[in-house]
């Protein structure tokens, strides 16, 4: 069905918010629509990869998008102590794509060196100056530094751009307590942090506007759980909690500025040491910033203690409590399914296996594959180690019963393909896409990752699975890119955060049956924690722990009260 593009509405109001004594841990006060809830027997997370909600959903009618922002909320300023630091008149440029982008000629004065850009300081069309029919996407395995478009040639259609630094500290800076203006400053890629998506154009929206299309609701006010980038956000999807390595060495602690910064940038110099590493900033040193959380915290990627994995250093195997614990003491199903999983874990014959057959041909024959470090660990070249987030754990180590619920997402579609008459799905079923295809950018295009989401939810929704299957489809993190809405937490914003997060707004969309419309909008405050409030309270289980955010958080049970925006 189609509809106009029609924008409205602000940020939601009713929702009652208390400050907690104790680590800064804001409570609130949920109700759910357990009606609608309690008649979800199938509940599947599609986790997908690196973009805030104004960089790709801000254009989506009836959401508080990008024609919402304010000029204080999004206008970008330079590195300075003062209170109202002067503006970038420019957006400086190092996407080899957007370098040479045609246009008028800005002239940028406000730093100590002055630079020139074809884009002012404002967000930008990525697509108007990098359409997707652009060979600018890298070959697998290559870097995107080996791209330049048009005249590389080797390269893949896409319009992909450059990645976009995400990580824990820098997100922090970026964030700037709420003003959201420190994106382009705090980013290695400068100017691209405020490049955005036409909405309408990607496959997964004209999807959702087609005849006979699932019921849906999306969310426009979920945040990414944790500040930072992927290793750390996959941990929190099932843990809400962040990693520990006791006693780790001195140097793999970040060392900060006295802005909290961990590393200079084009944009962002400091004369002071920094350190820019995996693990927290040590506690009680002369450097520690106070501001910032310290200890012995794994919050930037960083390598599992067994395989599939690769390089160093490697985190020690953890003992914490999941999501994956909670359901298996409580008999309910279910399985991490990770796009390459048997190619990368070496799991010769299951669903996904491309490299050869015992004794007739063992090596890695695959050529999207490369031995790791020999037959039968045969991983995508763009398989992502650090978005594995079980495989961190002791409970799920190889040979253990926990391993049998880590699974090829080959076999998840094998399972929904086969529902025709009964839904075969288990209770609660995650979805990690391959590095291919998850929308990354750096190494895959926004139109693949957008597509192969198309194909997931086609397969469910042609099942029998969508009569009684809610599934949730988000984003682990921001990827560095900016957004306007002001996270729990930051200037005063209310709601459940700690030293931890919540980070930047992100994209959520749930699809379900008897929700209040063909579409909806969800204006209710979310972090990627309610994912985890939401199968606790759909099957009984506890929270994760007594001061951990799922129990804090509102579970998407509320989607169920959304309304039409055009109602």
């Amino acid at each position: 069905m189609s509809r106009s593009l029609r924008r409205a509405l602000t940020l939601a109001t009713g929702f009652v918010t208390a400050v907690a004594a104790g680590p800064a841990l804001a409570t609130v006060q949920a109700t759910t629509d357990q009606k609608g809830l309690s008649a979800i027997n199938h509940i599947v997370v599609i986790y997908e990869e690196n973009h805030s909600f104004d960089n790709l959903y801000g254009g989506w009618e009836g959401v508080n998008g990008r024609a919402n922002a304010d000029a204080a909320h999004t206008t970008q300023v330079i590195q300075s102590d003062a209170v109202a630091p002067p503006v970038y008149t420019c957006l400086m440029q190092n996407d080899v794509n957007l370098v040479s982008a045609p246009g008028p000629v800005c002239t940028d004065t406000t730093t100590g060196t002055t630079f020139t850009s074809h884009f002012t300081n404002q967000p930008f069309s990525i697509e108007a100056s990098i359409p997707a029919s652009a060979h600018t996407c890298p070959v697998p395995g290559a870097p995107f530094s080996a791209t330049g478009y048009p005249d590389n040639s080797s390269n893949l259609p896409g319009g992909c751009t450059r990645d976009i630094v995400h990580r824990f500290y820098q997100e922090q800076y970026q964030l700037n307590n709420g003003r959201q203006n420190l994106y382009v400053t705090g980013s290695d890629a400068v100017g691209l942090a405020m490049g955005y998506y036409n909405t309408s154009a990607l496959p997964i929206y004209t999807y959702l506007h087609s005849d006979g299309h699932p019921h849906y609701a999306i969310a426009d006010d979920f945040f990414q759980s944790a500040f930072g980038g992927s290793f750390l956000n996959h941990q929190w999807l099932i843990a809400a909690a962040s990693p520990t390595w006791t006693d780790a060495p001195a140097d793999q602690h970040s060392i900060l500025d006295i802005k909290g910064m961990p590393t200079n940038y084009p944009l962002y110099h400091t004369d002071t040491a920094k350190l820019d590493k995996a693990v927290t900033q040590a506690c009680g040193l002369s450097t520690t910033n106070p501001n910032r959380a310290c200890g012995d915290y794994a919050v930037n990627t960083i390598q599992p203690f067994q395989q599939p994995f690769k390089g160093s250093p490697q985190l020690p195997a953890q003992t914490g409590t999941t999501i994956g614990d909670k359901l298996t003491s409580a008999g309910v199903s279910w399985a991490w399914y990770s796009g390459g999983w048997s190619n990368a874990n070496g799991d010769v014959g299951a669903p996904g296996w491309s490299n050869g057959t015992p004794g007739l041909n063992p090596t890695c024959t695959d050529p999207a594959s490369a031995p790791n470090p020999a037959w039968p660990h045969c991983p995508n070249k763009v398989f992502q180690y650090h978005h594995q987030p079980f495989n961190y754990y002791a409970a799920y180590a190889t040979g253990t019963p926990g391993r049998t619920h880590l699974r090829d997402e080959v076999e998840f579609m094998q399972l929904a393909n086969n529902s025709a008459q009964t839904c075969d799905l288990n209770s609660v079923s995650f979805v990690k896409p391959i590095g291919l295809e998850n929308e990354h950018p750096g190494y895959t295009s926004e139109g693949r990752g957008s597509d192969h989401l198309v194909q997931l939810l086609s397969a469910i929704d042609n099942s029998a699975c969508r009569k009684d299957t809610m599934v949730v489809v988000t984003y682990d993190e921001f990827g560095g890119q900016w957004d306007h809405v002001v996270p729990p937490g930051q200037g005063g914003t209310a709601g459940p955060h700690d030293q931890w997060g919540p980070g930047t707004r992100i994209p959520a969309l749930v699809i379900a049956p008897r929700l209040r419309g063909e579409f909806v909008v969800d204006h209710t405050q979310y972090d990627t924690t309610s994912i985890l409030a939401t199968i606790e309270r759909r099957y009984g289980l506890t929270p994760l722990g007594a001061e951990t955010r799922d129990g804090a958080v509102n579970d998407l049970s509320r989607v169920f009260a959304a309304k039409s925006p055009f109602a």
